[in-house]
């Protein structure tokens, strides 16, 4: 019994790893190539879940699984075109500011239209049940989550390492100028990033919000284990933020197991053990325009 409560604990600490996934990985994406601190990311992973929830009821949970992510990659579009645009040649930290101050907006915005309250948002009957594998029983919903995770992420492997667009977005990372000097516009490749990072924070706002519920504060308390991922994974490093991901999952959940009440602060103190070993993280590259 034991063994099998320790693989539910590892099984849960990935499950947490691949949501902070769906998150860390847009915004390593965004600040990597447009040098933008997003600190309003998690804001729109709780925009997400409240469009699920306002969209079930008229189209479903299935419906409203593909268009909030959509929704919230528009929403990016814009974002992108009237704020990030003007801050990515200025110093981080004006960006930081900005961010900072549009998570603000977004998380008041969301208190006044829907109320401080939580509100009730539940696993679709159809989602509902366990798995049952021998004595090990698991809920079907959190592996449909696995799933889901696992297909988003192949989707943008694919998209930034099998195809042009993201041949130009790995040289915009590592070199703008020169990607500029062959004249290719990053512009329009920044926008498509902007859109891609935002969707898969909206995408994981619907998959979280039946488990830890829709209320607006839930990107705050997100987001900061979406930035200690991308630390240690390191700056630019995609396969860095999905190894931190389940490194952290993994590593929250054991600790819960065998010393609960260091279950969050273990993440903190893995973050700081990895810095002192590599300053980079565990897989940062090189980048140019930030050396």
């Amino acid at each position: 019994m034991a063994i099998i409560f320790l693989l539910e604990q590892v099984l849960n600490g990935l499950l947490v790893g691949a949501y902070y996934l769906l998150i860390a990985l847009g915004l390593s994406l965004i600040f990597s190539l447009g040098g933008i601190v997003n600190l309003a990311h998690g804001a729109f992973y709780a925009i997400g879940a409240y469009l699920a929830v306002s969209l079930a009821p008229w189209i479903g949970f299935g419906g409203a699984f593909f268009a909030s992510p959509l929704l919230v990659a528009l929403l990016g579009v814009l974002i992108e075109r009237f704020f990030f645009r003007k801050f990515y040649r200025a110093d981080p930290i004006l960006s930081l500011l900005l961010t900072f101050g549009l998570a603000m907006i977004i998380e008041q915005s969301l208190r006044m239209i829907f109320g401080a309250a939580p509100l009730p948002f539940s696993i679709p009957p159809v989602l509902r049940g366990q798995v049952f594998v021998g004595d090990f029983i698991y809920p079907r919903y959190r592996l449909i989550i696995f799933a889901v995770a696992l297909a988003a992420v192949t989707a943008t492997w694919f998209l930034v390492y099998r195809t042009a667009f993201g041949r130009v977005v790995r040289a915009g990372v590592q070199n703008p100028d020169m990607v500029g000097a062959l004249g290719i516009s990053l512009q329009p490749y920044m926008t498509a990033v902007v859109a891609l990072g935002l969707g898969l924070a909206g995408l994981a706002g619907v998959l979280l919000a039946p488990i830890s519920g829709v209320h607006p504060a839930m990107g705050a308390e997100i987001l900061t284990a979406a930035f200690v991922v991308v630390v240690i994974g390191g700056l630019g490093s995609f396969w860095g933020v999905i190894a931190a991901a389940a490194l952290v999952g993994v590593v929250r959940g054991l600790t819960i197991y065998f010393f609960p009440p260091a279950g969050e602060a273990s993440m903190y103190l893995l973050m700081a053990l990895v810095l002192l070993l590599r300053p980079r993280g565990l897989l940062g590259e090189r980048i140019q325009k930030f050396e």
